[in-house]
């Protein structure tokens, strides 16, 4: 059975044996809240700030988001985490109706909150992002809606860096596995001369081993140098 129609299933039983009704409503939202995962979430942090779950037979928040809603922790972290970073730093976006005013999604608010949780504290309120791109980020998300690839693409370079070097030795690692690749398809292929396919694995071999070499190499020298 479809995880809806389970959802849908479970929300007219708690109804008929007349449960609590936050506890039917967050149920009836968990159906839609592909549509609108700001009720979602809404709903949720209610649940968690109340502790409404323990009345509801439920030792913990995970375990009521996981057998009734069939929620997964890690979205359950990131619908309440966007939720409250809406709440602290674009409250505004609360009250549009997703129609006439775009909702950002929730993976794009997500990654908001994630860039902001950036520093020692690991508090939101406290980011380590320098001020102007928070600033930037924040638009992008809650004034043009872009998309989550799109940030990534525009604020990784920033927000993530890679550390001197890191592009040289994923190529080199890249080609390895390249090689390792060619040599297990070289072995499958019938009506190769035998002379030919062991001259090429030899050759395959050996430049696999020099790559291990230079990799080894290169990431002590980069080691030294950071």
């Amino acid at each position: 059975m479809a995880t809806h129609q389970r959802l849908g299933d479970l929300a007219e039983a708690l109804e008929a044996e007349g449960a609590d009704e936050l506890r039917v409503h967050v149920v009836k939202r968990a159906q839609g809240f592909k549509r609108s995962w700001v009720l979602m979430a809404e709903a949720l942090v209610e649940v968690r700030n109340r502790e409404a779950y323990l009345d509801w037979g439920y030792q913990d928040f995970y375990s009521y988001c996981s057998y009734e809603l069939q929620l997964k922790q890690a979205t359950a972290d990131k619908l309440t985490g966007s939720y409250i970073a809406l709440e602290r730093h674009a409250p505004s976006v609360l009250k549009r109706d997703g129609l006439n005013e775009r909702i950002p999604t929730c993976d794009a608010v997500d990654y908001f909150a994630r860039a902001l949780r950036k520093g020692p504290s690991n508090d939101a309120d406290d980011p380590a992002v320098a001020p102007e791109v928070v600033e930037e980020l924040r638009h992008a998300v809650f004034e043009e809606g872009a998309p989550v690839s799109d940030l990534r693409k525009r604020f990784n370079p920033v927000l993530h860096p890679k550390p001197e070097g890191s592009e040289e030795l994923d190529a080199i690692r890249r080609t390895t596995a390249g090689v390792r690749r060619l040599e297990r398809s070289i072995e499958e292929i019938e009506g190769l001369r035998r002379s030919t396919l062991r001259s090429a694995l030899e050759a395959l071999e050996t430049l696999r081993e020099e790559l291990t070499e230079l990799l080894e190499r290169r990431k002590e020298h980069y080691a030294k140098t950071a």
